[in-house]
């Protein structure tokens, strides 16, 4: 408020610019009689070393590497919050992680399964239950979409398959490659559990499980554990999850 009064003051005046905001004259007055603490002299004396510092890094430096630097070239030592205060007052901020890429997008539109397995991860056989789902991997090239389906009661990947897209195609090539890894096996009635994604409930998809006589499945909407199943140290837990990408 009283840089701003300062700011226009010769422009408006001092009492305008009060009344239109509302303030007392004597507080600004005495706000500005007022010296500068200690504290604000520090930061306003830092700032252009903190700027020429960030200019000099190619404008990427965080709070957390501001601070090594800062200690390291001008032996001052602010901690991470103070100097991510003065880079917002500065305007500038450090280079961040790529966003998080999406691999559930729902369609709301399409018939979806029940939910067949309410989160009971347990499979008495082979060929019972299976666990479908696809993850991604950065590369220097871009993202690899990998999908998988996983037999629960050996926890072994019976399909997979990688491509550059996350296409209906994708999640589909698995199943394949899962029906025909268990040719020789019984496969009518094994239920493969997904989580709402679109290519879970494509038509491609839908019809190939139809195919092999499998069962669809789909876990509850904004479900963090539709396509997660317990296990751990080579067997199955009760009352814990693990996510099938860890599984790999």
């Amino acid at each position: 408020m009283t840089r701003f009064v300062v700011a226009y003051r010769d422009r408006f005046g001092v009492e305008p610019i009060c009344r239109t905001l509302q303030v007392a004259p004597s507080a600004v007055r005495s706000r500005l009689a007022r010296p500068v603490c200690a504290r604000r002299q520090t930061d306003d004396a830092v700032k252009p070393l903190l700027l020429g510092v960030f200019e000099k890094n190619y404008r990427v430096y965080g709070r957390r590497k501001m601070k090594a630097a800062l200690r390291r070239e001008h032996d001052i030592n602010f901690d991470k919050d103070r100097i991510a205060r003065l880079m917002r007052e500065l305007g500038i901020r450090g280079a961040t992680r790529t966003k998080t890429t999406v691999t559930t997008r729902s369609d709301r539109n399409s018939p979806r399964a029940p939910d067949r397995v309410n989160r009971q991860f347990r499979a008495a056989r082979p060929n019972q239950l299976w666990v479908c789902d696809f993850t991604y991997v950065p590369t220097w090239s871009g993202f690899a979409y990998t999908a998988f389906v996983t037999d629960v009661y050996s926890r072994k990947i019976v399909g997979w398959r990688t491509a550059s897209t996350m296409t209906a195609d994708l999640v589909t090539d698995a199943l394949n490659m899962a029906a025909f890894s268990r040719r020789h096996q019984f496969l009518r009635g094994v239920i493969a559990h997904s989580d709402a994604g679109s290519q879970y409930v494509s038509v491609n998809y839908t019809e190939r499980l139809a195919e092999i006589g499998a069962l669809a499945s789909i876990g509850s909407i904004g479900d963090s554990y539709d396509c997660e199943y317990p296990w751990a140290g080579g067997r199955l837990l009760e009352g814990s999850s693990v996510p099938l990408s860890a599984a790999v």
